[in-house]
């Protein structure tokens, strides 16, 4: 575990950013569709290439003649959040009372599926349960998108043909196993499937027919979700011997250019600094690798994450999401709340608002990229550097105290 995060790097985006199927391409022989006929003879061009990769004719012949373009998944796929959402908000939706009681019931209700799964993959039980809380609210939303026609759509979408067009042949090889009838196929607008919501290309590789009737089935079988849950979580490196990460107090005067995913620091090192756990306890001296997030500031709660914590970032690349499930699970584990919960009350702020600090930023010499209205890297060592120059908390994170400072007059913020 000490420098075992490399590896789990170099899969997580590659999982997320390319077809797992052939490597054949659409993406220079399709256009946007404008009319019933393009979309056709997209298609047309689907259906030879999945019959080139042995997609049965039967399959590729009735599915892909089934299919609609839907301007819906379009429209979805182009939307841009109008608001950043604050780490609060993003908690607090996701994990809430009522989730951590259902999750606590399904924890016992599942007892000796989980702990087969756990004893195979070496993924913990809470673990898998919070990923399935998170995915589908514990299999009570799997999307009501036409999976084939979904992927279908955006496969004849230039913006990403490649992934999609590779995502739809895996989709038609999961009905070509008889897995499940393309009528019933229903998933999200971007086709993730079942209760733990998975790609038709980690489906293939990952999808596991625990329960024994012949089929990989991840939208009625509960055992087949789970074990398939866990073969995934295993196959990205996920070290059953440690948890996720911890909640931690850091010291005042801080230094918080030492925050980062890429920053990591051994639990000793850690120590010297004098972090301490959420209770003020000194940490343990360890050489386990962690690396420090503050995800609402320095008024916020403050995290040391571990390997399993990009782990977690494999099966999604969201530092908020990874922070939810961990979080998550120690709640359906037993633990109580966090020591330090987040602020609920700064404002979510718009593109325009990041566009308008990053141009303020640059004016003053302090260089934030050019403006493009995400709160990247750059825009933070950019905050950071002002925060430290005006005698404020260098945390990095854009308070309204910050705006204020620069003269800049939020447009259109809302409370999160």
């Amino acid at each position: 575990m000490k420098r075992g995060t490399s590896a789990v790097r170099r899969l997580a985006p590659w999982l997320a950013a390319i077809s797992l199927a052939a490597p054949y391409t659409l993406a220079q022989e399709t256009t946007q569709p404008t009319s019933q006929a393009d979309f056709g003879q997209c298609i047309g061009q689907l259906k030879d290439r999945a019959l080139k990769e042995g997609v049965s004719p039967e399959v590729a012949q009735n599915v892909l003649d089934q299919v609609t373009f839907l301007d819906r998944v379009i429209e979805l796929d182009r939307r841009q959040p109008e608001f950043t959402t604050t780490f609060a908000d993003y908690l607090n939706r996701r994990v809430n009372e009522a989730r951590i009681d259902k999750g606590r019931e399904l924890l016992n209700t599942h007892a000796e599926l989980l702990a087969k799964v756990s004893r195979e993959t070496g993924v913990p039980a809470p673990y898998l349960v919070a990923f399935w809380g998170l995915e589908t609210n514990f299999g009570s939303y799997f999307g009501k998108m036409s999976v084939p026609s979904a992927l279908a759509t955006l496969a004849c979408d230039p913006r990403r043909s490649d992934y999609f067009s590779g995502e739809l042949i895996s989709a038609l090889r999961i009905i070509d196993e008889g897995a499940i009838a393309p009528e019933q196929m229903e998933g999200s607008w971007a086709g993730a499937m079942g209760h733990v919501q998975f790609m038709p290309s980690v489906f293939l590789r990952y999808a596991v027919d625990a329960d024994n009737d012949g089929k990989r089935d991840l939208w009625n079988s509960i055992p087949d979700a789970m074990m398939s849950a866990g073969n995934f979580l295993q196959s990205l490196g996920w070290n059953g011997d440690y948890r996720w990460g911890r909640e931690v107090q850091l010291p005042p005067g801080f230094d918080y250019s030492l925050a980062g995913l890429k920053r990591e620091r051994t639990l000793s090192e850690w120590r010297k600094l004098d972090v301490r756990d959420a209770f003020g306890k000194p940490l343990p001296q360890a050489a386990v690798d962690a690396a420090l997030l503050v995800p609402a500031g320095h008024e916020g709660p403050a995290f040391l994450v571990y390997h399993n914590f990009h782990v977690i970032m494999g099966w999604n690349r969201s530092e908020y999401y990874a922070l939810a499930v961990g979080h998550l699970a120690d709640r359906i584990a037993g633990a109580g709340g966090l020591q330090n919960p987040p602020p609920e009350d700064l404002p979510r702020l718009s593109r325009e608002d990041i566009e308008a600090l990053q141009a303020a930023l640059n004016q003053r010499g302090y260089d934030s990229g050019e403006p493009d209205g995400i709160l990247g890297p750059a825009t933070r060592s950019a905050i950071r550097d002002f925060q430290k120059d005006q005698k404020r908390i260098a945390d990095g994170y854009p308070d309204p105290g910050l705006f204020e400072a620069l003269d800049i007059k939020l447009q259109g913020t809302e409370a999160s």
